[in-house]
């Protein structure tokens, strides 16, 4: 066993047809991570994470949680476990309060006494607690997005399994969701998340993991999913054309023009090498520098392919 909140060992699914969704999956999340499983729809994460969970079984591979065999133990462990998982079922003529109440009446472990004010602190914290009582069949995509987040948070977790969890909300709740997810980690939860929205893993996720149609490409901190790649050199000026061959004179390669931006691969040389030598052929800078590579830059030299592929 070990002592990473999930652990996997060459996790496989195929369905009926040969179709392999998840294809020998080895993934080991660290304790107290903000955890990115990032890929496109269709990548696999989804099946990944009901696997994780027992929801469905493994045509092969097995499944650590919290230290513990998935599913042989899951009375001992899912306690323990918070999970939105594609949204939960509510009642459409219940209020947010009395669905919450409903399914902690559902968990064995809850603790009755303290079950109302803990759905009262569940929906403070996703902002629904002035629809509290309003009937769910009223809520918008974004506000039951919410209340299944609220369903996760009616205890406290030592992990939280977050399928998705700013879909549907507007940029205030995605914000919103971002601050929950931190502060949850700052207080010791492990917080697994998956997203095919790569800002959200550049602005929470102190790891990721990439996915790509069933395979698991890459684990690693987000910095060093970004640190394999180079910084680009990128000017923007009127003059594309001359800064272009001005910088390929110089040894810059894979250099790319668009509009009034030209960018390349500078390699080794100084980069005020480059600025005194553009000025020199009289090509006017309205911006200079280095960009750093995003993730979508290291998504794509992984795959090969952009990061809104449909599989």
């Amino acid at each position: 066993m070990t002592s990473a909140p999930v652990v996997t060992h060459g996790l496989t699914k195929r369905f009926h047809g040969g179709q392999v969704a998840v294809d020998a999956v080895d993934l080991e999340v660290p304790a107290g991570s903000v955890f990115g499983f990032l890929g496109p729809n269709g990548s696999g994460k989804t099946t990944t994470i009901r696997m994780l969970l027992g929801l469905i079984a493994p045509t092969s591979g097995a499944v650590e949680l919290l230290g513990e065999p998935m599913p042989k133990a899951h009375l001992r462990v899912l306690p323990r476990v918070g999970a939105l998982v594609e949204g939960p079922a509510f009642y459409p003529f219940w209020t947010g309060q009395a669905n919450l109440l409903r399914f902690d009446a559902a968990d064995r472990t809850a603790d009755p006494k303290t079950r109302k004010a803990r759905a009262g602190e569940a929906l403070e914290r996703v902002g629904l607690s002035n629809a509290a009582g309003k009937k769910v069949r009223a809520y918008s995509l974004g506000m039951r997005q919410r209340l299944a987040i609220a369903v996760a948070l009616m205890q406290r977790r030592e992990l939280l399994v977050l399928d998705e969890p700013t879909n549907g909300l507007d940029p205030q709740g995605t914000r919103e969701v971002r601050h929950l997810i931190k502060e949850l980690a700052s207080d010791g939860t492990t917080v697994f998340t998956s997203t095919h929205l790569l800002a959200e893993v550049e602005q929470v996720c102190t790891h990721a993991a990439v996915m790509s149609r069933g395979k698991l490409l890459r684990q690693s901190t987000v910095e060093d999913l970004r640190a394999g790649l180079r910084p680009r050199l990128v000017v923007r000026t009127p003059d594309a054309g001359t800064a272009a061959e001005t910088l390929q004179g110089l040894g810059v390669t894979d250099l790319k023009t668009s509009g009034d931006t030209v960018e390349g691969d500078p390699g080794e040389l100084p980069v005020e090498k480059f600025a005194a030598a553009l000025v020199a052929a009289d090509v006017r800078i309205h911006g200079f520098g280095l960009e750093r590579p995003s993730l979508e830059d290291a998504f794509v030299a992984l795959t090969g392919e952009g990061f809104d592929v449909a599989e």
